[in-house]
C-alpha cells in the first residue's frame, strides 16, 4: 500500500508518497517553489491564508502524481504535518473567517499575560504547562476582543492540520496533542481546561471532536478526491503539529531522546515522561503524538522563531541570484567568529525563550574595512546557533540533559558551517537523517491505519548519514560568550 504524507510549511506545502512495505519515498515534492510571504499587517504581526495552504497542498499533490513513479489508486492512507500553533476559524458552513493569525505572531502576548496573572501562574503552569503565552488560546481572545464579528461567526477553531483535514473530508476533529499546543488542555484533570475557556469566555462548542493521533480523522469526500486524482473514502489517519512529527520521523518517542530542526524557526524538542515545566515559560510543554492519559509522554520544545527566517533574510539582501548552497560556500571561507561580527538572529516576532520580548535582529562589531557579505552570512548562522545553545542552557536548567541530538539532514543542516557551529556550541553530538516531515507524515498515516504495530517498527530501518562530534567547543565556548554579552545587552 502507498501512503501520502502532508506537510504545511509556513514558506511551502510539501508531499511525500512512500512504499508502507518498503518505507521507500516514491515520489517528494513541494508547492511553490519558492518561499511563501508571511502577510505583516503590523509590525508583529503575521499572517497567512489557509485558502492558499489548500490550494498549495493540491498542487502539491498533483505535482507528485506527475512524476508517474507510483499509481495514485494506490494511496491507502493519508497523514498531515503542520506548522503549530495557528489560528483558523471556520463558520458553520466551514467557511474560512479570516486569515490564519500564524505562530510567529506576537499581537496577543498581552492577552495571554492578563490570562496568567487571572488564571494565576502557578496554576497555569500545573495545570496547562505553560503560561497561554501568544498561543492559540491568545490568538482567539485577541480575535474576539479585536474582531467581535468575526467571533461571533465562529463555528469552530481549528489549528491548520485539522484545516487541511477538514477540507480533506468535510469532518473537523482534533487532539489531546493539538489542544495542548493551543493551550486549551488541562493535563491535571485530563480535560479541556475549565480555566482557560471561562476566563477567555469561549464556548466548548468551538473546540471539534477530540481523537487520539493515531486514527481516522475522516475519510476523502468525493469532490476532494476529484480534484487531487486520488480515490474517495482514503481515511487520513495521522495528524501532528510539525515539532512532535519531526520527532516522530527521528524515531524520537521515550524519555530523554531529543530532536532538532531548523527550518523557519528552528526548534530543539525532548520527550519526558514528567508533566515539568519552565516557570517562566520560556520552554513549552505539550502532549507528544504517543501521550496518553495513562503514559506521559511530554514533548518539552525550545522554539526560535529567527533561525531559517535570519538565513533567509541574508539571502535575499546578498541578490535572489545566489542559492543558498554559494551562500554556504561563501560563509565557509570565513574563520569561526566571523572576524568579530555578530548577529542576534531574533527578527521574527517575540521570542518566548526571550519571555516574549521583541527585540529585533540586529549586527554588532561591524568593522566596514573588514566585513564583507560572505561575513554577514557566517555571522547569521553562527547567530542562529548561538541562539540555540542559548536555548539548550534554559531546557538543561529544567533537567533535559541530551546526550546525542537527532536532526533531518534538510534546511539548514544542510550548511556544514552551521551544522558544525551548532554541534560546537552546544557541546551535544549531532545524528543526521534522511529525514522530512511529509516523509513523517506519511509513516504516521501507516501507524495510524495499523499497516505498522508501533513507531519502532515504521523506522526501523532508519540510521544515520553523518555523525557529527564537536571539534571546537572550546573555541566556540568563547565564541559564544562574547555574543551571550551582546544579546544581554538588548534585553
Amino acid at each position: 500500500m502507498l501512503l501520502l504524507g502532508i506537510d504545511i510549511g509556513t514558506s511551502s506545502v510539501k508531499v511525500s508518497v512512500v512504499d508502507a512495505a518498503t518505507a521507500k519515498t516514491l515520489a517528494s515534492t513541494q508547492y511553490p517553489e519558492t518561499e511563501r510571504d508571511i502577510i505583516a499587517l503590523q509590525s508583529g504581526w503575521a499572517e497567512q491564508s489557509p485558502l492558499q495552504w489548500w490550494a498549495d497542498t493540491k498542487q502539491a499533490i498533483l505535482k507528485a502524481h506527475a512524476s508517474m513513479a507510483y499509481d495514485p489508486r494506490d494511496i491507502k492512507a493519508i497523514g498531515i504535518a503542520y506548522q503549530m500553533h495557528g489560528l483558523v476559524c471556520v463558520n458553520k458552513n466551514q467557511q474560512v473567517l479570516r486569515n490564519s493569525i500564524i505562530w510567529c505572531d506576537s499581537r496577543s502576548v498581552t492577552c495571554g499575560n492578563n490570562a496568567s496573572e487571572a488564571i494565576g501562574q502557578e496554576k497555569c503552569l500545573s495545570n496547562l504547562l505553560n503560561y497561554p503565552g501568544n498561543f492559540t488560546a491568545s490568538k482567539l481572545a485577541w480575535v474576539k476582543e479585536n474582531e467581535p464579528d468575526i467571533f461571533t461567526q465562529i463555528d469552530k477553531v481549528l489549528l491548520p492540520g485539522d484545516y487541511i483535514a477538514m477540507q480533506l473530508t468535510g469532518e473537523i476533529t482534533t487532539s489531546i496533542s493539538a489542544l495542548s499546543e493551543g493551550i486549551f488542555w488541562d493535563f491535571k484533570n485530563n480535560e479541556i481546561s475549565k480555566d482557560v475557556m471561562e476566563y477567555f469566555g469561549f464556548d466548548e462548542a468551538m473546540i471539534p471532536n477530540i481523537n487520539n493521533v493515531f486514527t481516522s480523522h475522516g475519510e476523502v469526500s468525493k469532490s476532494a478526491a476529484a480534484e487531487l486524482g486520488i480515490t474517495p473514502a482514503i481515511p487520513v489517519t495521522y495528524k501532528a503539529g510539525d515539532q512532535p512529527n519531526n520527532a516522530l520521523s527521528l524515531n524520537v518517542l521515550e524519555p530523554g531522546e531529543v530532536a532538532a530542526t531548523a527550518g523557519t524557526s528552528g526548534v530543539i524538542y525532548g520527550v519526558s515522561d514528567q508533566l515539568d515545566f519552565d516557570r517562566q515559560s520560556r520552554v513549552n510543554s505539550f502532549a507528544h503524538v504517543n501521550h496518553t492519559g495513562q503514559q506521559n509522554r511530554i514533548g518539552v520544545l525550545l522554539c526560535i522563531n529567527g533561525a531559517g527566517s535570519m538565513n533567509r533574510w541574508s539571502k535575499q539582501l546578498a541578490g535572489q541570484h545566489l542559492s543558498y548552497e554559494q551562500i554556504n560556500d561563501a560563509a565557509r571561507a570565513i574563520p569561526p567568529g566571523s572576524n568579530g561580527l555578530q548577529v542576534l538572529p531574533f527578527g521574527n516576532g517575540a521570542e518566548r525563550m526571550l519571555c516574549n520580548k521583541t527585540i529585533g535582529a540586529s549586527m554588532h562589531h561591524i568593522d566596514v574595512n573588514i566585513h564583507t557579505q560572505a561575513h554577514f552570512h557566517r555571522a547569521s548562522q553562527e547567530g542562529i546557533a548561538f541562539a540555540f545553545r542559548y536555548g539548550l542552557d534554559i531546557m538543561r536548567q529544567n533537567g533535559m540533559t541530551p546526550q546525542v541530538i537527532r536532526a533531518g539532514r534538510a534546511n539548514m543542516f544542510l550548511s556544514d558551517v552551521f551544522a558544525h557551529a551548532f554541534v560546537n556550541a552546544t557541546n551535544v553530538p549531532v545524528e543526521l537523517y534522511n529525514c522530512d516531515g511529509s516523509v513523517g507524515a506519511a509513516m504516521g498515516a501507516g501507524i495510524g491505519v495499523g499497516y505498522y504495530k508501533s513507531a519502532k517498527e515504521a523506522f526501523k530501518q532508519s540510521e544515520p548519514l553523518v555523525f557529527i562530534e564537536p571539534t571546537q567547543a572550546v573555541l566556540y565556548d568563547e565564541l559564544y560568550n562574547d555574543w551571550k554579552q551582546a544579546l544581554e545587552m538588548q534585553l
